[in-house]
């Protein structure tokens, strides 16, 4: 036979095996002796290898790896032997034992031994090293290997690796799996903690579904188990040094992990069941702070946070993440939490990332796993290197239905957790009816992530024991299931009789400990005040929020810029900038001595500079935000014949600040989410998100709509991040040109956020910088800032460097050169951003009028009332008041600034609109017609009636 031939042949039985099978007779053609005996002794058998036919060599010598033994019969049964074990570790899973209300496929028959023409004589011919060179002693020959592999694959627990495709992970979790180093037997004192928790698990579910009859909690009640999983994997962590575990999840279960595993008193929880008065019982400083807003959630929506506490064995902080219906979107929010609690932000450039300090476990529904897109978002951030944690537990809460809808209907995959595998997660399925096994499945689960830094996915395999709430009949929609479902014992049922037969416990003990915990969750009860006849429905906001604003100095010495400006522009010798790119840099040099004016991206430049400078840590993301959607801002310089980066930023003299700027994926609600929960766990850092075009923003809805914009009513939960939105009509088209402001309008009330869209780099420099200051202040809100496009490199949007330094941010802008003389006008055009350029612009080429005026509103909301009003009362001939916008009258700020105007307008001017007309699009797509209609709107605003 060829070498060609031969190699054929050995690739025709590929496998992980297989190599190890081909090294080891390598070793033996080369020295019998050094391989162990039973080896030699099947080798002997195989005989000497085939000679290659004349010529057929490599490099002048025979390629022995490709060569076949003398007696190809014998190695064809090793070698299907090999293959029949690499088929049970790919394939073992589906005659796995990890469904409670189904029993496996009993034959697969990809792990049967006459799918391979093998007996079980050939198989004990087969050394057990050959096939699992890390099973225990008790396996002596290659049947016990077999059937041992058949023991681990199969049982109630099983494993999906083979899509993993780094060999040395592949190789750790095989030889973990097979030596059994992480399924060993519990101790008795651990069994009977694991009972312990099972009973009280099911005694708060008991006790509240008969105590409050009707009220939902959506009960763990067939997964009883992720709580013991959750608290083993938690305590592994703290061991490790872990000292902040970040916690997501949906409803499901929810109360009964506040309980069990951030330790919320029951009290509390029964409050809130009572509608009852809980200022009695919120425990004291130190232990536990519950999240309530003046509006409030629903008890299952609220989180915690769980101090660290010395004696524990839980001595770690432990957050639960606030989470909102809408199932999966807290994700990337806690995600976000753990990234800046790994983070150490105290020195200048990219923050060190330490990912032993912090880990997050994210609570799945199996119907949510697979079907939100939210999910995909989140897995794929998990190796980037401004979004990884240095891996992930994902726990799949599988209870085998969504609601009412059955897998069938809900995805398309055989498992819910088959998302995973597109992004090299490994996977373990385990019973829930098994505590034992599902404990031991999270020990391997942190371990993983502990090695390797990379996401893991548990799915925990169970059932729904009521309907979606407690309210609902499952039976009307889900017969057959829930059939089963009845008739199927507790999992603390299951295992108690487990430990009882074990001698462990007694039946009485079982007993005595349910006793326990009803009789402490009644005493619980019994603390609790009667609910309220007539609550306190007033739900007012604290001073603090209603009072808005808080003075504070942006200007910056312009001496101190001058430096600022001198560091950013200067870059290693040896380092190439992009020539074209160096040059249109290098004109900012001499901008400090009257040579051109600061635009947008060097006023921005100049404020984080400042920001650092002061103290502030910063961190900057979207998707193309190093150079900036519009070429317009290049942070991060790249050396043009290395590819090298170099960013300013990071070698200001005297920072002590980290500055993180990041190329995001190509995703809007994972992205916001992740910087939400970065800002809120490290509130003294100035987080920025940017869209590519704000119109973008709207895929991540969900965010703005349940986290940013009411976080802090329902959850008491504080954000002053920044979203920067490109905003502007240049003729682009409906996706290029709105951000939508109407939106971020319509859910502005109670000094939540500002919304603001400026019209010049000296404003741009001031709201940033003010944001920067209030970070720590309890005055702290979001910025939604419609920044522009066409206005980046605009002369009417530069600023002289006094701006910076001498100036502030102002709600309001007067256009410079109108309202001289107060008595002749008689019209005052209102407008915001990138339109109020263009209407200068349209007004210097134009015969100068004097009954016009203008007044840019920089800060949409906050409304400045009192400014307007100021400002409206110097004019006393006014006859108009005229709103301009460019985009259609249904959308950005019309239908909000028109209550206002009509309140502020002097008596007797009539309130206008001037602008597009109502669309369902959000502009044109023909830039001729842009152009044309845009023309119409300016020629309209300055063109007396």
């Amino acid at each position: 036979m060829s070498a060609t031939t031969a190699k054929g042949f050995w690739e025709s039985f590929s496998g992980p095996n297989l190599g190890y099978v081909m090294d080891l007779y390598e070793q033996y053609l080369e020295d019998p002796d050094s391989v162990e005996e039973e080896a030699r002794k099947v080798f002997d058998q195989w005989g000497a290898p085939a000679v290659p036919e004349s010529g057929e060599t490599t490099q002048g010598q025979a390629d022995i790896s490709f060569q076949l033994p003398a007696n190809p019969t014998i190695f064809s049964k090793m070698i299907a032997a090999v293959k029949l074990a690499d088929n049970i570790r790919t394939f073992g899973h589906l005659a796995a034992d990890i469904n409670p209300l189904h029993k496996p496929e009993v034959h697969v028959r990809r792990i049967e031994l006459n799918e391979f023409d093998l007996t079980e004589e050939d198989l004990k011919k087969v050394p057990a090293s050959f096939i699992c060179p890390d099973a225990p002693e008790r396996v002596k020959n290659g049947l016990d290997a077999i059937n041992y592999l058949k023991e681990v694959y199969t049982k109630k627990v099983a494993f999906e690796f083979d899509h993993i495709h780094e060999l040395e992970e592949k190789h750790w979790l095989q030889r973990t799996v097979e030596s059994g180093s992480f399924f060993r037997k519990l101790s008795k004192e651990k069994k009977i903690d694991i009972l312990k928790r099972l009973i009280n698990v099911e005694g708060f579910e008991k006790f509240i579904h008969r105590t409050f009859v009707g009220q939902k909690r959506f009960s763990i009640e067939g997964l009883d188990a992720l709580v013991p999983l959750m608290e083993q994997m938690i305590i592994a962590a703290v061991k490790s040094g872990v000292k902040t575990v970040n916690i997501g999840m949906a409803h499901r279960g929810r109360l009964n992990v506040l309980a069990h595993i951030l330790e919320k008193p029951y009290e509390l929880i029964f409050a809130e069941f009572k509608h009852a008065s809980n200022k009695d019982l919120i425990p004291s400083e130190g232990s536990i702070g519950i999240t309530y807003g003046w509006t409030g959630d629903v008890k299952y929506h609220l989180g915690a946070d769980r101090k660290g506490r010395n004696g524990s064995p839980i001595s770690a902080r432990i957050v639960l993440a606030n989470n909102p219906s809408h199932l999966e979107v807290a994700n990337p929010v806690v995600e976000g939490y753990t990234r800046a609690a790994q983070d150490n932000r105290n020195k200048a450039g990219y923050p060190e990332q330490d990912p032993y300090h912090s880990f997050a476990i994210l609570v799945h529904g199996d119907a949510a796993f697979a079907g939100q897109g939210i999910v995909a978002e989140t897995l794929n951030m998990s190796k980037l290197k401004g979004f990884g944690t240095g891996g992930t537990i994902h726990i799949i809460a599988n209870n085998n239905i969504g609601f009412t809808t059955e897998t069938y209907d809900s995805r398309s995959t055989r498992y819910a957790s088959d998302p995973a595998k597109g992004y090299e997660v490994p996977i373990i399925h385990v019973n829930a009816d098994d505590p034992e096994a599902c404990v031991q499945a999270a020990l391997f689960a942190y371990a993983y992530r502990e090695r390797f830094h990379k996401d893991f996915v548990i799915d925990l395999v169970g059932y729904r024991r009521y309907g979606h709430n407690e309210m609902d009949e499952p039976m009307a929609t889900n017969p057959m299931m829930y059939k089963l479902v009845h008739q199927h014992p507790t999992v603390k049922e299951i295992y108690g009789e487990r430990l009882v037969k074990e001698g462990i416990v007694t039946s009485d003990d079982v007993k005595e400990l349910d006793n326990a915990v009803q009789k402490k969750l009644q005493a619980a009860y019994d603390k609790v005040p009667n609910g309220e006849e007539e609550p306190d429905t007033a739900m007012e906001p604290p001073e603090i929020v209603k009072k808005g604003y808080l003075s504070v100095k942006t200007g910056v010495p312009e001496e101190e810029l001058r430096e600022l400006n001198t560091e950013l522009l200067a870059w290693p010798e040896n380092f190439h900038v992009f020539k074209k790119l160096a040059r249109i840099l290098k004109r900012r040099e001499h901008v400090f001595d009257g040579q051109g004016k600061i635009d947008w991206a060097h006023a921005e430049a100049l404020a984080f500079a400042s920001i650092l400078k002061d103290g502030v840590p910063i961190r900057f993301t979207g998707q193309d935000t190093q150079r900036g959607t519009f070429a317009q801002r290049n942070l991060v310089l790249h050396d043009e014949e290395t590819g090298e980066e170099f960013i300013p930023h990071h070698h200001l003299s005297g920072v002590s600040a980290s500055f993180a700027i990041y190329n995001s994926p190509l995703t809007e609600a994972g992205v916001v989410g992740f910087e939400y929960g970065y800002n809120v766990f490290s509130p003294d850092t100035l987080v920025i998100w940017e869209a590519q075009f704000g119109d973008f923003a709207n895929m991540a809805q969900v965010m703005f709509d349940q986290f940013i914009s009411s976080g802090r009513a329902k959850w008491g939960q504080k954000s002053g991040l920044v979203m920067l939105l490109p905003h502007g009509y240049e003729g682009q088209g409906p996706e290029h040109s709105s951000g939508r402001t109407e939106r971020f309008l319509q859910l502005a009330a109670e000094n939540n956020w500002t919304v603001a869209n400026v019209s010049t780099a000296g404003q741009y420099f001031h709201i940033l910088r003010r944001q920067a200051k209030w970070l720590t202040k309890e005055e702290i809100r979001p910025l939604v800032l419609m920044t522009p496009k066409s206005l980046l490199r605009h002369p009417l949007a530069s600023v002289e460097p006094s701006v910076l330094a001498n100036g502030k941010f102002h709600t309001v802008l007067e256009q410079p050169g109108l309202g001289k003389n107060a008595d002749t006008v008689e019209r005052i055009i209102l407008c915001s951003g990138k339109v109020a350029v263009d209407l200068e612009e349209k007004m210097n080429s134009t015969e100068k009028t004097d009954w016009l005026h203008v007044l840019r509103v920089e800060q949409v909301y906050p409304f400045p009332e009192e400014e307007i009003k100021a400002v409206f009362s110097r004019f006393k001939n006014v006859k108009e008041i005229v709103w301009l916008q460019e985009e259609p009258k249904n959308m950005a700020s019309w239908f909000y600034v028109e209550p206002y105007l009509r309140k502020l307008a002097p008596e007797g001017a009539e309130v206008k609109y001037i602008g597009r007309p109502r669309r369902s699009s959000p502009s044109e797509g023909d830039p001729v017609v842009h152009k044309k209609e845009q023309n119409r709107i300016l020629s309209e605003a300055i063109t007396r009636a």
